[in-house]
């Protein structure tokens, strides 16, 4: 091969290698800013994620707090709380704070995270849990646009006052047995910072069982 063509093989060489060398760092630049914008993009939307934070206890009675609940349920959380940790628990108000925090939890929808995040369960009698979480993701948290992200725009209700209109004492029958206990029947008018025609009225029914609260009924 002549100095000539050999020269001009070395030069298509050093283009090749140029080009290809070009090509890869090009690649390689746009996974890197690519990656950096998914990255950040990630990390935008974990910082405005939708989370409960901050979450208080009633040692002992499973009844929670936390920065997402409305003022008015942490009102009643904080009254509750005073109740069950002083010395003599008045257990008519302890059954009324119960109906109370289930309303207030259950309606004050806006404060939910999704369909799935339902309101008032701490307070529900435990083996009826189940049944009420399928009834309410059915019902009137069917159509609750989820907000993980914090970016929904979906109009929903929050319970601004509860007016208590009657309380009946009497006694109620356990499903699947004899056993009855205390009960207490609770009627109340629901007021919402913003009608949204949600239920105005509700009828509350809690039980004293070996001295813890639950509800057992709502109409």
């Amino acid at each position: 091969m002549s100095k000539e063509k050999r020269s001009k093989k070395e030069m298509s060489d050093t283009k090749r290698v140029v080009l290809f060398t070009f090509v890869i760092v090009l690649v390689v630049v746009l996974i890197g800013v690519t990656s950096f914008f998914v990255l950040r993009e990630k990390d935008e939307e974990k910082e405005n994620e939708t989370v409960k934070t901050n979450t208080q206890e009633i040692s002992g009675y499973g009844i929670t707090v936390d920065d997402l609940d409305s003022e008015y349920y942490k009102l009643e959380f904080e009254k509750l709380k005073a109740n069950l940790e002083s010395k003599n628990v008045d257990m008519d108000a302890y059954a009324e704070s119960v109906a109370r925090l289930f309303l207030i939890d259950l309606y004050t929808i806006k404060t939910k995270i999704n369909k799935y995040d339902i309101g008032g369960i701490e307070v529900v009698l435990p083996e009826a849990r189940d049944n009420f979480v399928v009834n309410v993701t059915d019902t009137i948290y069917k159509f609750v646009e989820d907000n993980t992200k914090g970016k929904r725009t979906q109009s929903l209700p929050v319970v601004s006052e509860l007016s208590l209109i009657n309380t009946k004492k009497g006694e109620f029958k356990m499903d699947g047995s004899n056993e009855k206990v205390p009960s207490y029947v609770f009627d109340f008018e629901i007021g919402y910072s913003s009608d949204l025609g949600y239920d105005t009225k509700a009828e509350i029914t809690v039980i004293n069982r070996d001295k813890f609260m639950y509800v057992v009924e709502k109409n």
